[in-house]
């Protein structure tokens, strides 16, 4: 009788072994990016809004031309393209603030879903959203004339994608560091500033040579070099590889730190 009941017992059990990878999966992934691409107010903000830059500042600068031969607008397209990245993966990173002032963060530690594989989901999302934001400007700039060679598309297209990883850690340092009422407050103005010392808006040549040397210890500075090297044929600098690797660490290490407190607490 009691081997019995003690079968039936281990019949019933619930498995309880840690879910693979923490609980990430394409499911979780899923989620979170049905999630973003319902929300119109980010699409709009992310994909919509740098092409209409593009259609404002680069559209007039047609047929000027870059000291290599390229043309201008080329340049401004590429430039747009690392700012609607790095604005489509920091408003993600950022959007945990929401979360945690909703109480989502303690609902998930009630679920197999592991702190760090919640991190991991905010991560691909946000460079999913990076890498949709980058074909799109790219389609716009296409689409009105922007000529390249296949190459050069595909190499300023990774460097402004991949780079803006370094804006994906910086979403989430900000989310984590500032409360949801504040958060986007903050993000809106600090990006448009770096974009602006970072030369997307406006190349560095123009700016005087204090500002200069200014911009190249903002994050932007090296991801923007990196994106348009193939474009300009300058290759990638060894300053920009040296502010871009620091800025990752630096956002990536305070994200980590703040996660931490922040998990810690719930």
């Amino acid at each position: 009788m009691t081997t019995a009941l003690n079968a039936t017992t281990d019949r019933v059990a619930p498995d309880r072994r840690p879910p693979a990878l923490g609980g990430f999966s394409p499911a979780v992934l899923g989620i979170e990016l049905r999630r973003v691409l319902r929300n119109r107010r980010t699409l709009a903000f992310t994909l919509i809004m740098p092409a209409v830059f593009f259609l404002i500042f680069g559209l007039p600068q047609r047929g000027q031309q870059l000291p290599n031969g390229r043309a201008v607008t080329a340049y401004i397209m590429v430039s747009l393209a690392v700012y609607a990245a790095m604005v489509a993966t920091t408003s993600i990173g950022a959007a945990v603030a929401t979360e945690r002032a909703l109480g989502w963060s303690r609902q998930l530690r009630l679920t197999p879903l592991r702190p760090t594989a919640y991190v991991a989901a905010k991560v691909v999302t946000a460079m999913v959203l990076g890498l949709i934001a980058v074909c799109v400007e790219f389609v716009v700039g296409a689409a009105t004339g922007v000529r390249l060679s296949a190459d050069v598309w595909l190499l300023t297209g990774l460097g402004a994608w991949l780079g803006s990883l370094v804006f994906a850690a910086f979403g989430l340092f900000v989310g984590y560091l500032f409360p949801a009422e504040n958060v986007m407050q903050f993000i809106g103005p600090i990006l448009a500033v770096l974009a602006m010392f970072g030369g997307l808006f406006v190349p560095l040549e123009v700016l005087p040579e204090v500002l200069r040397d200014v911009a190249r210890f903002t994050p932007v500075y090296g991801v923007g070099e990196l994106a348009r090297a193939p474009l300009t044929g300058d290759g990638v600098s060894l300053a920009a590889l040296a502010n871009l690797v620091p800025w990752t660490a630096l956002f990536a290490l305070g994200a980590t730190r703040l996660f931490r407190r922040d998990t810690a607490r719930v």
